[in-house]
């Protein structure tokens, strides 16, 4: 009796340990499948993909962070900002959709905002090394602001024009290739 309902016992280890791992691996999956949409800009599949999966595990931070990473492609700033803003309030602990959600609000100009989310993506992970990038690049853009408000101010200031010119400098190659420069987004969760 003992022997038998210990390889039931058993038995049923290893269906729960099977059952498992068939989960994980569909999972990884959806996930697969979906960033292969993505490499292939096929991105309005892509989100019918994640919408699809959101359904049934609307809570799951790594596809949510992909739906906004896609919005974002699609051109849908304000759909993304409202995708990683959530995924901010509900798992505050993690640091891209922070990154991300900055990459958004430097898009837009708003570099006060973009400042605060970087600085909240290195506050949960000090290694972070995009985010830093990241926040280099947004100082750039509020020392920017600040040189251009001092010309304004007194234009006749010979210290602060070369300084511009320096910080126009760095930015001039990305300025070529894109209408705005903006800090690098993170692809992956």
């Amino acid at each position: 009796m003992k022997h038998a309902r210990s390889l039931v016992y058993t038995s049923l280890r290893w269906l729960i340990v099977l059952g498992a791992l068939t989960t994980l691996s569909s999972r990884a999956d959806e996930y697969a499948d979906t960033s292969e949409l993505v490499r292939a800009n096929k991105f309005a599949d892509a989100l019918v993909k994640v919408d699809n999966y959101l359904v049934n595990k609307p809570a799951d931070p790594q596809m949510r962070f992909l739906k906004g990473v896609i919005q974002r492609n699609l051109g849908q700033p304000d759909a993304a900002m409202a995708t990683f803003t959530s995924l901010t309030q509900d798992y505050p602990e993690l640091a891209e959709p922070y990154n991300n959600l900055a990459v958004l609000y430097a898009a837009q100009g708003q570099y006060d905002k973009a400042r605060t989310a970087l600085e909240m993506a290195i506050r949960n992970n000090p290694a972070y090394a995009t985010a830093y990038e990241n926040l280099g690049d947004v100082y750039a853009r509020l020392a920017s602001q600040a040189y251009d408000k001092a010309l304004q101010l007194d234009s006749g200031n010979a210290f602060v024009p070369p300084k511009l010119a320096l910080i126009r400098e760095v930015f001039k190659p990305s300025l070529a290739s894109a209408p705005q420069t903006t800090p690098t987004q993170a692809v992956k969760p």
